[in-house]
Formats: structure tokens, sequence, C-alpha cells
């Protein structure tokens, strides 16, 4: 063979010299993470909240309330830290350790000192019939019992002054006539202390209701009869005027509009949902528009942003103004009162008081020349909540309004901005408009829905599948029609002149009740999903910050995080639900839940069968009396069902005495409401009055050796809100 010309030779050889690319050095790797951490350095004040939020979230946590003064003593060790941090320094990733410490340990020690400062009277259980006398000082929100009052007790007997509650929530009888905010009224009914969870793990209204102030809550026997009172505090004088006024004008709007729009309208503008047909709640719930009923962000930002944008428009009408003002400041100025106004208005919920504080820190950054809308606007909004209401931290509302937030805000600054045509005819460029306009509403919608997705699930255990799509059709109505249609019917309707705004606005929600009921009655339109263990929405909420507000390449470590809901594995499904009061029960056939009473504790049974991802049994009573045998205060099981649960549901001693012996042969679980005693009972697990009052609401799980009982009251551990004593399961 012949030698290879040189440039064949050349050609062969060139692929071995070629350099080959080395991997980078574990030197390049370190230096990359320092780039990317040094990218961080305008990003240290959003994680300052999240700091401050944790530390809350760990006070919330504990078992155990601690004692009043580690509160003061953290606090002193939070400034020390930052102290440290201000006089030696010791290097910028030492800076960030010492400050974020020290917002933690603020964020806790505000936990503690929330918690003093509302601390309040709570009714004690068992007092029986008691004649109750109050003002009347809002109507609240209906339940599945009846219309409901919050009450400022006066004299509730039994009790003494120093052990009744401020504030008392009754549910009325049928048909009663709803008295005014404002009036002095006399009851007699049962009077209690707020309820534990359903079951054990889910929402805490005990807790909710001790930072609300509320002491007691429970049911009228009589009508209520309008009394004398006089020596009204002038504080709470004040809230019931404005709490009548908002009643006044919630009637005036339904008389207006009628029940089917005006009372959606009503609860809207003033945040009473006394007048809202059931039918209508369900086919929101089920089209994911349930979010609409509650004052909250959206309804705030429609407010002061209409507000904004009519005061600028009308300043620029006028030249010698816009010359002479500011009409961006101005604007906000007005913007501002707007939502502090609608605030007052809507009563101040919780919900409403974050989404309030949250507009008036972007209308307050407009104010001083800063962006309106940014992380770190957020970010001071987020700190300032938390500082003043700690509690939120654990609340839903708060958890889902600031996920979405936070992922709208960061999707901004990612958001491509597009290019204007400078002498593009006019066709062309609206065209441009709509698309550009129906992409970001759809990239925001879909961003939205991922943000608020593992709280929905976790929370309500609900899904609505065709969501995405019934908040698309409804956001424009909402935002350009219904809102400011409401809004100026509210500021016209005592004047007379409210007629045609309200007119328009029935318009926007009868267009509305129609998306969802459409979107409700579709297939599968709404999926129940059973709850993820309790760490992981915890590290959905990390994930889904660290995603908002990393910059680079490494906010895509937060992804597994923010998934950790979705992707999970549920834990164990009980065979067993036990009421808190052992008055119902629930047991697991399938993917379905049995209830033992239907009538009975049926927001706790639908709660805890949709936690646990369950469905009620369709048809009810026939699908208990396929495996039990009940009458009205007792159930034993049938031949062949399983578990063999047997239950009694009075506490009447002769129904218990005559039950007891044939139960115990028969089942493996015994549930008696009143008392007995375990050597009646010794071949099946007997639970009684004495431990639902320690232990509350009860998850059974069925084992090689026996059951294993999983108790509320342990997983709520010892806390002002929760009273008793804990009782450690077995």
């Amino acid at each position: 063979m012949g030698e290879a010309a040189p440039a064949e030779a050349d050609a062969i050889a060139a692929p071995i010299n070629t350099p080959v690319r080395k991997l980078p050095s574990a030197a390049d790797a370190m230096a990359w993470l320092r780039a990317q951490a040094g990218a961080q350095t305008d990003r240290l004040s959003l994680w300052t909240p999240v700091a401050f939020g944790c530390g809350a979230a760990v006070y919330f946590a504990l078992p155990r309330e601690p004692i009043a003064g580690l509160a003061i003593a953290i606090l002193g060790l939070a400034g020390a830290l930052l102290l440290i941090r201000a006089r030696w320094g010791g290097g910028r990733a030492l800076a960030i350790v010492l400050t974020l410490a020290a917002f933690a340990l603020a964020g806790f020690a505000a936990g503690k000192l929330r918690t003093e400062q509302v601390r309040a009277p709570i009714a004690p259980a068992g007092e029986g019939m008691q004649t109750v006398d109050a003002l009347v000082v809002d109507v609240a929100n209906p339940g599945q019992g009846g219309p409901r009052l919050l009450l400022a007790p006066i004299r509730v007997s039994g009790l003494t002054p120093e052990a009744t509650p401020i504030r008392a929530r009754m549910t009325l009888q049928p048909d009663t006539p709803l008295p005014e905010p404002g009036t002095a009224i006399r009851v007699r009914g049962m009077l209690n202390p707020p309820p534990p969870p359903a079951s054990p793990g889910s929402y805490d209204f005990a807790r909710d209701a001790f930072f609300d102030g509320i002491g007691g809550v429970g049911f009228t026997l009589t009508q209520p009869r309008e009394i004398f009172a006089d020596q009204v505090p002038w504080r709470l004088a004040v809230v019931m005027r404005i709490n009548a006024a908002r009643w006044s004008l919630a009637r005036r709007i339904v008389d207006e509009m009628g029940v089917e729009s005006g009372g959606l309208a009503a609860a809207m503008v003033t945040g009473h949902e006394a007048f809202v047909p059931r039918e209508q709640v369900d086919a929101l719930r089920a089209s994911g528009l349930a979010h609409i009923i509650s004052i909250s962000g959206l309804h705030m930002a429609i407010v002061g942003g209409f507000a904004f944008a009519g005061v600028r428009l009308l300043i620029a009408a006028w030249p010698w103004l816009a010359l002479r003002v500011s009409s961006k400041k101005m604007a906000a100025a007005f913007g501002l009162a707007a939502v502090l106004g609608y605030l007052v208005l809507s009563g101040a919920p919780a919900p409403a008081e974050r989404a309030a504080i949250t507009a008036a820190a972007a209308f307050g950054a407009i104010l001083v020349d800063r962006r309106a809308i940014s992380l770190h606007t957020l970010a001071i909004a987020a700190l300032v909540i938390l500082a003043l209401q700690p509690e939120a931290v654990t609340a839903p509302g708060f958890q889902m309004s600031f996920a979405a937030t936070t992922a709208l805000v960061a999707m901004a600054e990612l958001w491509p901005r597009p290019i204007r045509e400078i002498k593009a005819p006019w066709p062309i460029r609206a065209v441009q408009g709509a698309g550009t306009w129906l992409g970001a509403s759809l990239a925001a919608s879909f961003v939205a829905g991922m943000a608020t997705g593992p709280f929905a699930m976790q929370h309500f255990n609900r899904v609505s599948t065709f969501g995405l799509v019934a908040n698309l059709l409804v956001a424009p109505i909402s935002s350009f029609l219904m809102m400011p249609a409401l809004a100026l019917g509210a500021i016209l309707a005592p004047f007379g002149l409210g007629d045609w705004p309200l007119r328009a606005a029935g318009v926007a929600i009868d267009t509305m009740n129609l998306i969802a009921i459409k979107a409700a009655g579709m297939p599968g339109a709404q999926l129940i999903i059973a709850s993820a263990p309790g760490w992981t929405l915890s590290a959905a909420f990390l994930g889904i910050l660290w995603l908002c507000l990393w910059k680079g390449p490494l906010r895509w470590l937060g992804l597994p995080f923010a998934l950790a809901v979705s992707l999970t594995p549920r834990p164990p499904t009980p065979d067993l639900w036990i009421a808190a009061d052992g008055s119902t029960l629930a047991v697991r056939q399938g993917r379905q839940a049995v209830l033992f009473r239907p009538d009975v504790k049926l927001f706790g049974a639908e709660l805890w069968a949709r936690r646990r991802g369950l469905e009620p049994a369709p048809d009810g009573l026939a699908a208990r009396d396929a495996l039990y045998d009940c009458d009205r205060w007792s159930c034993a099981p049938r031949l062949g069902s399983s578990p063999r649960v047997a239950a009694v549901f009075t506490r009447r001693a002769s129904t218990i005495e005559n039950k007891l012996p044939l139960f115990c042969q028969w089942a493996e679980v015994v549930v008696i409401r009143g008392a007995a005693e375990a050597a009646d009972c010794p071949k099946a697990l007997l639970l009684t009055e004495a431990d639902f009052m320690l232990g509350g609401s009860a998850e059974l799980y069925r084992t090689g050796s026996g059951w294993r009982i999983v108790w509320a009251q342990t997983l709520r551990g010892q806390r002002p809100w929760t009273g008793g004593v804990v009782l450690d399961a077995p």
C-alpha cells in the first residue's frame, strides 16, 4: 500500500488532535455557585417575611404552649443577632444567616405575643340550657344549621362576668326573623366552647375562633326577644352602627336585584352571605369560582384598580389639572381610599384585611416613587400582615393568596415586553393587543392555578376540572362589569340612584352563574383528592417561593418540593371515623364512606370523607341499613358486616345498660356516647364519653393485633385554644 497523501494524513489525524471539552472541576463548580449566590444580592429582603413566617409556623406547631417570658427573651435574641450583623459583619454569608435567623425568632415571638394579646374567656362545656343577654354585633354567614348571629354577650346565666366570652356565635332556629346589628336581645339556648377539629389533623375552627375573639358557639331554642341595654362601649357601638349600615345595604341590594342575583351581589359588596342560595354556592364551588363569594385580593384589586384608572383618566381629561398635579400619585391616593372604604363596607374579615394591606403597600409604593407591583412591595406587605396577624400563616386563605400573588408577580418580571409597531394600522394593533391579552390571561390563570393547587388539594380536597376555563370566562366579566357596577350601585343606592348600575351587575352575575352551572354540570367536573402527609404542604409552599424568589437556573431546584403534595403517596385510609362527641360515626367501604347518622354532624363527616379521598355513599341510609341494624339511638352490625361496629348515640343510662351486653358480644368496636366501664366489654374495643372528652374525634385503623387509634387532641397538643387534657395515642 502506498503512503497517504499529506492532506489525507491531516484529515485522519485531526480528530485525534482536537481538544476534548473537560468536565468542570470542583473549583469551577464552586465559582459558578458563588456567582449564582452573588446574583441574589438584591433578594435578601424577599426572604425576610419567609423566615418570619417560618418562625411563626414553628410556634403554632408546638404541642404545648411555651412560657410567657419566652417571647421577650426571643425578641432580645433576635435583636442581638441583628446587632452582631451590623457591628461585626463576618462576611456576607454569615450576615444573611444572622438576618434570617433574627426574623425567624421574631416570627416565633410575634406568635406568642399575639396569643397573649387576644387571650379571652372561653365558654365551658356542659352547662346545659342557658339564658343569654347579648348585643347583636353582626349577622354571621349562615351554616348548615341555619342563620347565625355574632353576639357580644352581656350576661350568660351560670357564668361570672370574668368567665363570659367577649364574642359568641349562635345559630338561630329556622325561619327566625334576623335582628339587625345593634339590637339587644335575650335568647335561651346552648352555649359551648368552639368545636375541635372534625377529624384528626383537619381544620381547627377553635384556633381561628380564639384569634377572632369568639369564645362560645351554640344554638338558640327560643325566638330572640328584644331587651334594653345601656352602657355600650363606644368602640362596639361604632362597629355595630357600621354593621347595621352594611346589613341595610345588603337588604336593599337584594330587594333591588332579587335573591338569585342580589344574594351574590350583597355578598361581594357587604360580605353578607345570608341571601346566597345554597344551589349557587354548590355550583360555584364545583366550577372553581367559589373565591368570588369571599371578599379577598381579587375584589380589592378590582375596586382599587378601578378607582385608580378612573381618577387618572379624569385628570388626564382636564389639561389644567394634569399640568399641576401628579395624576399617578393622585390616583394612587384615591385608590387607597377606595380600598379602605371597601374594607369597612365588607365588615373587614381577615382575608379582606390582608388584601387591603397588600393593596395599601402597592399604592404606597406609587406615592413614594417606587414600583407598585414588585416582589419587594409584596414582601413588605407580607411582613406587615404577619407582624400584625402571625396566625395568618396557618390560614388557607393567606397561603393561597400569597402563593398566587408571588407567582404572578414573578411571572410579570419574566414576561417579555411586546414590541410596539410605530405605524401599524389600528386593526393590526387591535389583533396584536387581543392576542397579547389572551396569552397573558391564559398564562396568569395557569400560573395562579398551579401555585394554589397544592393548597386546594390539601385543605379542601377538591379539584375543579374546568376551573381554569371557568375563571378565564368570568375574569373579564367580574373585572370590567360586575365589580365596577356593584361599586357604583353601592355608592349611589342610598341616594336612590343605584338602579341602572345594579341592573348591569345583575346581568354580569347571571352570566357568571350560568357559566358556573354549565361547568359544574360537566362530567367529572369535580375530583376528590385525599390529603397528603402534613409535611408536604410546607415543602410545597417553600418550593413555590424558591421558584419565584430565586434568580437564575437554580430556581428549578424548588420544583420537586413545589410538587410534593401532588407526588407524595397518600397515607393509608382509616377504617372508621368517630365524631368528637361520639354522636355519630362513619365506616369505609371501598372508596365510599357509609355514615351512620347522615343528619348529624354532616359537615364533619363529609370533611373527613374528603380528606381521605372518599365519597359519602350516595344512597345514604340504604347503604347503612345493608350493613348495620339501626334505630333512632343505636346501631349494631348485621351478619357479615365489616368492620363490626356497634354504637349507642344517647347518654341515657338505661339505654346503654340494655344495649351494651349484646353489642359487646358481636362487635369489634363499641362506641358509647355516654358513660360505661371497660370491664363491661372485655371482648371489644370500648370507646366512651370519657375517651372523647379527652381525645376528641378519632380515626381507627385495623392492624394485625387489633386497632390503632389516632386522636385529634393528640395532634392539636395543649394550647390556649384547645382546652382539655391531651390524650396520648395508644
